[in-house]
């Protein structure tokens, strides 16, 4: 039975097959930007211009968020930009381009923002890239150390059978690994669309499918975006190496000069509210990370990219609708899918926290704040032994201590919700009163919400 993941996807689209045939016919003309491929993924909608251009772009009900560049021909890019964001207009909608190159923003009217860079590969040079490159030759040592060994699949296998069903097993896998809910837009995992068009490479240990590597061919540049790199947690240090290796091999024996393996975020010289966006962000999307194990597999060249829009339209603007692409199902939505995951780094931001608020419940006077110093004294006991269980927890997840400081919040969260209302309301004076008895009860109910999340989360990677 396909997982309800798998149901989600195929139910986000809302075009005909016969469409995006139409839309494929385009790209092995014109599709020139790495982004072209994935517009045959679902959930897109898509304007055409005449018999020879689109635009593929997500509706966020505000915005039409173009993901890349029109699929035009060179000299026709800046009038196809200009009829689709008068087509937005007439609809009542404002319009962006996400992920586009200078090849765009040369062509058209447009402003446009740098959101990241691009690496992007020679393969037949890789020989020379592991000739200097003892760590990354060491990976290799490791991983076949271990039994791994890879294959090329054939376009049977990845539209139907047992190697794609591991597969999408190990994408739920990997996807309740995240920190954040599954995105859509450019990152939504989906490596079965038009199966005879990719290139898939699987990683297994035995017969048993520990990784895989998805390649989306970028046809007006005769090469190649390494879209889906995923790992099982468990699969040996080394393996997603091994299959980049091999990806880049095959790329060379083919004659290949030009592949990618996507967008960096918010890497490179983007401007400072960007970069104030990446060290803000951190505690969910590790943009540092992405960026330097990209580097590691030493690139010939990094290539910026953009978000595009009209002059007329602000920054700040398209930078809102873009991100509305992404969290599909609107930023509440997201956000509460987020926090019951229960992502590690809140829980350790949140344990963090415990402490300064640990220190000024002790040096608190017990009135007015609570009902005598033995009661003060306990939450403060209380609170001393929840934070050190929860820095143990997060050196070492144990599902039972765990599960027993989840409880032990919850019954916090509903002691103190108890002692706001029959003790501090009455007692409160002022605005100041009020919002540190609301951060008590706060405090506690979002701990516990997250402990939870995060309990489920690893019993779903246990079970898949």
């Amino acid at each position: 039975m396909p997982s309800a993941k798998a149901r989600e996807a195929r139910g986000a689209g809302r075009v005909s097959r016969p469409e995006r045939e139409r839309v494929l016919e385009l790209i092995e003309r014109h599709g020139w930007n790495a982004t072209a491929f994935q517009t045959l993924e679902p959930g897109y909608r898509y304007f055409f211009d005449g018999d020879d251009a689109c635009v593929a772009y997500v509706d966020t009900g505000r915005a039409w968020v173009a993901a890349g560049a029109p699929i035009a021909a060179h000299d026709a890019l800046g009038d196809v930009a200009a009829r689709f964001l008068q087509a937005a207009r007439s609809a009542g909608r404002k319009a962006c381009f996400f992920a586009a190159e200078e090849r765009l923003t040369g062509a058209a009217r447009l402003r446009s923002l740098r959101i990241g860079e691009q690496p992007v590969w020679d393969p037949r040079g890789w020989g020379e890239v592991l000739a200097g490159h003892r760590s990354l030759r060491e990976q290799l040592r490791r991983a076949r150390a271990k039994g791994v060994t890879v294959r090329r699949l054939e376009a049977a296998e990845l539209a139907a059978g047992p190697t794609r069903e591991a597969m999408q097993r190990l994408a739920d896998r990997w996807l309740a690994t995240r920190e954040m809910a599954p995105m859509g837009f450019l990152v939504h995992v989906d490596p079965f669309s038009f199966p005879e068009a990719r290139r898939c490479f699987v990683a297994e240990i035995d017969g048993r499918l520990v990784a895989f590597a998805g390649l989306i061919p970028v046809p007006a540049r005769g090469g190649w975006f390494l879209e889906d790199l995923l790992r099982d947690p468990e699969a040996p240090n080394g393996t997603g190496e091994l299959l980049v290796d091999a990806v880049m091999r095959w790329a060379a024996a083919t004659g290949v000069d030009w592949l990618t393996l996507g967008l960096a975020p918010l890497a490179g010289a983007v401007a400072a509210p960007m970069r104030l966006a990446r060290r803000g962000g951190a505690l969910l999307y590790d943009f540092e990370g992405i960026r330097a194990y990209k580097a590691k597999l030493r690139p010939n060249a990094w290539t910026p990219i953009y978000l595009a829009f009209p002059p007329d339209q602000g920054a700040l603007r398209s930078i809102f609708e873009s991100l509305a692409a992404f969290a599909r199902g609107g930023f509440l939505r997201f956000g509460v899918r987020t926090l019951l995951r229960g992502p590690t780094s809140l829980v350790r931001f949140l344990a963090a926290l415990l402490v300064p608020w640990t220190a000024l419940l002790a040096l608190a006077p017990a009135q007015p704040w609570f009902p005598s110093p033995a009661v003060k004294w306990s939450w403060v006991g209380f609170d001393v032994l929840l934070a050190a269980g929860l820095f143990r927890l997060l050196g070492r997840w144990r599902q039972g201590l765990a599960t027993a400081l989840a409880s032990a919040v919850s019954l916090d969260a509903a002691l103190t919700l108890a002692q706001a209302v029959l003790w501090n309301a009455p007692r409160t004076r002022g605005l100041l009163d009020g919002l540190v008895v609301a951060a008590a009860c706060a405090g506690p109910a979002l701990a516990a919400l997250l402990l939870w999340g995060a309990i489920r989360t690893r019993r779903v990677e246990a079970v898949l």
